[in-house]
This record gives structure tokens, sequence and C-alpha cells, in this order.
């Protein structure tokens, strides 16, 4: 984990420039495909039938464009772009605490919108949205998007929803009458800063936390203070979603963030799990499929992201794993998602989401910010104790 979040700090150092970087031009026509595509992406993103035959949306697309489609499954924004950074692939499904950060290091490049037929089919709250949009440009396709939940194991807390994300930062007695000490997990990455500082926004008013992802060195402590007693008691922290659901059912983990895809599997098994979105509110991941700036599969990465907006495309992935569509019409009609899915996995929820950023020096609520690459080197050291 270490050396990943190290290879990502020159990138964020940059991202201060990333208005000013010269864009690369689009693609002006749309060609031949060229029989393949690689992609970098969250886990049950790209999905064709492996783990569940009613969810395949690559094999079809396979079949109509020519494109073989291979999938690298990253478990942190950070590990996409040091992925990205290395080469190799067309495509990532980059969440808003990478995109930018991509742009800024010139490894991913504009897209045509008039390439991609069903791009005004797209949610208006999407179609210009700050992770994907530099002065007008448009440097990705929106996918889906969701909220960080509050998973949890219902047996530990008697069937009662904890209603705070104060079981997984301080020490307490849990409905069992157990500790929860050892019993909880913390995301491993570095912007899990944010769920501090957005717990910190409810409980200590007085430090004026206007946004999560925009802290000043008074703030950034007081998060930093909070993560350092999370330490205390997390027994592991996670970034691969399978290990943490095999740690749910096997380890005795009881409490943590987690994505509404592990809380889909577990309760699929019939685990005693369940998830809320607590009285704090969440921070959330808006991912974008962007386009590398070395790409030597450009048109069939645009024969994809124009599949990525199909209606039925958008309802699978959303129900398979717990997100929300970009396209509204996904939302109607999708036997996967069924037209309850939308609002179970809180479509209307948009405004209250704190979606995933990455910080900068110089930001919008106040003079002067702690930049990304402290969070960065930061974490590390409250992930190795100090």
């Amino acid at each position: 984990m270490i050396k990943i979040l190290k290879s990502c700090t020159t990138l964020a150092v940059s991202l201060a420039f990333a208005t000013s970087a010269l864009a690369q031009e689009p693609l002006k026509t749309l060609g031949k495909g060229e029989g393949e595509l690689s992609i970098v992406a969250w886990a049950g993103y790209i999905e064709r039938g492996e783990t569940d035959k009613a969810y395949d949306w690559v094999t079809d697309f396979e079949k109509s464009s020519g494109c073989k489609v291979s999938v690298k499954t990253a478990a942190t924004s950070d590990e996409m772009v040091a992925l990205l950074n290395e080469g190799g692939f067309d495509l990532v499904t980059a969440s808003g605490d990478a995109s930018l950060r991509l742009v800024a290091g010139k490894r991913v490049q504009p897209v045509n919108t008039d390439l991609i037929p069903s791009w005004k089919t797209l949610d208006a709250r999407m179609q210009d949205a700050p992770w994907h949009t530099v002065k007008g440009v448009h440097y990705g396709t929106p996918y889906v998007w969701g909220p960080n939940v509050l998973m949890y194991n219902t047996d530990a807390f008697k069937g009662e929803a904890p209603k705070s994300w104060k079981v997984v930062f301080e020490e307490m007695t849990l409905p069992d009458g157990k500790s929860n000490k050892g019993r909880v997990q913390a995301y491993d990455g570095p912007i899990h800063v944010a769920d501090a500082a957005n717990y910190l926004m409810a409980h200590k008013p007085e430090l004026g936390i206007k946004d999560p992802y925009e802290l000043n060195e008074d703030q950034y402590k007081a998060a930093l203070d909070i993560l350092r007693v999370q330490r205390t008691l997390v027994g592991r922290y996670w970034h691969d979603a399978m290990i943490q659901i095999d740690d749910f059912k096997n380890e005795g983990v009881v409490a943590s963030g987690s994505w509404p895809f592990q809380v889909n599997l577990l309760t699929a098994e019939k685990q005693p799990i369940a998830a809320v979105f607590p009285e704090e509110g969440t921070t959330g991941w808006a991912d974008t499929t962007m386009l590398s700036s070395e790409s030597a599969h450009p048109n069939c990465a645009y024969m994809w992201m124009e599949h990525s907006l199909s209606p039925k495309v958008q309802g699978n992935v959303s129900a398979w794993f717990g997100a929300n569509p970009s396209v509204g019409a996904a939302c109607k009609g999708n036997a996967l998602l069924t037209d309850e899915g939308c609002k179970t996995n809180g479509y209307d929820n948009f405004e209250k989401v704190k979606f995933w950023k990455t910080p900068v020096a110089k930001c919008a609520s106040q003079s002067e910010c702690v930049p990304y690459h402290r969070w960065v080197s930061d974490y590390i050291g409250v992930i190795g104790g100090r």
C-alpha cells in the first residue's frame, strides 16, 4: 500500500496546474475497432457473468464491436493513478479523488462527446460535473455513483441500526455487550481523512469545517487526531472488497465504512449484514470512464463509453454494485435493478453526498488548505501508528 501511495504523490503535487495544462486534441472521427480494450476498474464494475450469469455487460459488447475486453481491478484511487501512470491501459473508471490528478498529469485525454450519441441522455447533474470537466472540457464519460455506507453486523447491534459513524471512530460498548475495539475497519486510502473531517463537521462545529476535502492546518490536525484514535480500534484497514467480505463473515468484524457492493454480496448470501446512511451524512464517489492519453485502442474505447451509457448497462451495473446510474432512464424497466432500485440506492440523495475530490492548497472555502500529498504521507503515518 505504501508503495502505491508514494507513487501517486508527484501527480498530486501537480494538481494545481490542471487548469493550465494544454489539452490533447480529442478524436475527431470514430474508426474501426482495434480488436481489444484494456480497462482499469473498481471491483464489480466490468462484469462478464463469471460471478453471476445474470450480470454480464461485456459479452454482447465484444460480439458487436469485435473488441476483446481485459480488466485490471484496482482497490484504491491511488492504485488507479499509479497503474495509468505505468501505461498500457485504454480506460479507467476514476473516482473524483483521482480524476483531476489524471488530468493534471496529462494521463487522460479530452473526449469528443459528439462521438458518444448517448451523452445527451445523461443526468443533467452529471454532464458538467467538476470531477471530469475542466474549463468546459470533458475528460470522460460519467459511469455510476453512490455513497460510502456504514455496514454493520445486525447480530452485534441486536437488530438496531447504528445512527452515527461514532461506532468506528470512538471506543464504545456495542449492543451485544462487547467493545468495538478490534472489531471495526477503516478504508486503506488517504481519502479516508475526509471521513474523519465529515464526522468532525457534525461533532465539533467550532472547527468551522465547511468541506471535508478543504481543511486548514487546525482542522486537518483534528482529523488526524480522530484517525489516530481509530487506529487503536481497527482490526484491519481494508482496500480489497472481497477480503472485507471475508472479514465480516469469518473474522469477527462488525462495523466499517463500505461500498454497497459488499453489502449486496453479503446480504445475497443471507449473512446478518445491513447498511445505514448515518446522521452525519456520508462521503461518496461519482466515477468517470476516462480515456488514457496513451490509449492504443481509442476506437474500441469510444465504443465502450457509448455502450456503458445504455440504460440496460447502467441499470445492471447499478443493481450489481448497489450504485446509482448516470442515465436516469435506467431507473425504470430494468429487471435487475427494478423500479425501486434507484430509490433504494439513494438516487434522490445526490445533494447529501460529499463526493470524493482531490484536496488542493488553493481551495474554495478558505484561504489555504492542506494539499493531497500531505494526506498521503500523513495517512501512511497514521496507519503505521505515528
